[in-house]
């Protein structure tokens, strides 16, 4: 037993408990510093490019840097809100339209309904209109939790706080931005040449794996808006542009992405007696889910040196344990770790 008492194991077991505190608790905490920190060095080559093409000293070339990416993201959110919103707008215009046209819709198939069974037993017919009853209760109940009240609130509460990530995450960023140079060599101070050459590695592999991330990301969004553009020119010409552009930005949320958009869309017209559009609309729905979920691991792990398999397992774990930013952020563990596998920081050519 006294064999396991040294002062080896003892700091392995120490270095274990402190990795799993900082797992647990602070990691899911930190998660805008720590996204601010992979923006700087995803950031850093063009500070460095401005810095080599103007003669600039580094703080100048963070500051213009920093505004421009600013200005991009703005931009970017500015024209897809303000699309938005004008879409809504018009929707709401039309809602009465649209209300009326499914209450027509509704009393039609009651009436289809009840001539349909109007010949059968008793019993059959009170079982056949308790279902269709149930399933209404059912649609009421849905959309009166849906837009419950103490939900609405809770989102509405949670603004402040993301808000205040916003702020941080944007203060860390130019921070990072700032000293990346001087954080480097910090780091390199306390480390032996050997280790030092093994980070460097890491380094160097992370970044362009980073870059790959990023491409990976551009790439599957720019097949999902051609495939939808496409579709949809088929489908409904007169929404194919707005719409398409709603779908690409919408599909980035892990999961659901645009059957968001789709499926109200392909039930509504189901409802309105549109049979063949709600078909059409609940098949491009598929091919736009079937695209993301295949060829999303493939080409992600193309890009980022990583086979199919071990990208779609960080996705879904990522996506469990951090929420929405885990399917982000599972992969890049993943690649942390066969970087450092890579890099001779960890070994795993151990048998059993």
């Amino acid at each position: 037993m006294s064999r396991w008492l040294t002062k080896r194991n003892f700091l392995i077991f120490i270095s274990i408990l402190i990795i799993l505190f900082i797992l647990i608790f602070i990691l899911p905490v930190s998660i805008p510093i720590i996204l601010a920190l992979l923006t700087a060095m995803l950031i850093e080559p063009l500070v460095k490019l401005t810095e080599t093409k103007f003669k600039w000293k580094r703080k100048l070339s963070v500051i213009v840097v920093f505004i421009f990416v600013l200005a991009v993201v703005a931009v970017s959110i500015y024209y897809i809100t303000t699309s938005l919103i004008g879409k809504l707008i018009q929707f709401t215009k039309d809602a009465p339209n649209y209300l009326n046209k499914l209450s027509g819709v509704w009393i039609d198939i009651q009436s289809k309904m009840f001539h349909f069974t109007s010949g059968m037993p008793e019993d059959v017919e009170k079982t056949i209109k308790k279902e269709i009853d149930g399933v209404l209760n059912s649609l009421k109940e849905s959309l009166i939790d849906l837009l419950d009240y103490n939900k609405i609130l809770s989102l509405a509460a949670e603004i402040p706080n993301f808000l205040v990530s916003l702020i941080v995450f944007l203060i860390a960023l130019f921070l990072f931005m700032l000293e990346l140079p001087e954080l480097k060599k910090m780091v390199y101070r306390h480390l032996t040449e050997k280790t030092a050459e093994r980070v460097r590695f890491m380094t160097t592999r992370l970044n362009s794996v980073l870059f790959g991330f990023m491409k990976a990301q551009l790439l599957v969004s720019f097949i999902i808006l051609a495939v939808s553009f496409v579709g949809l020119l088929f489908i409904a010409p007169k929404y194919a542009v707005i719409m398409s552009f709603v779908i690409w930005v919408i599909d980035v949320i892990p999961i659901l992405g645009s059957i968001i958009i789709l499926a109200p869309w392909s039930l509504y017209q189901f409802i309105s007696g549109d049979i063949a559009m709600g078909t059409k609309l609940a098949i491009l729905a598929a091919i736009l889910l079937i695209i993301r979920r295949t060829v999303e691991p493939k080409v992600m792990g193309n890009q980022i040196g990583l086979s199919p398999l071990p990208t779609l397992i960080g996705m879904f774990i990522g996506l469990k344990l951090f929420g929405v930013l885990g399917f982000f952020i599972g992969p890049l563990i993943v690649i942390l770790f066969n970087t450092a596998r890579e890099a001779g920081i960890i070994k795993m050519d151990f048998k059993i």
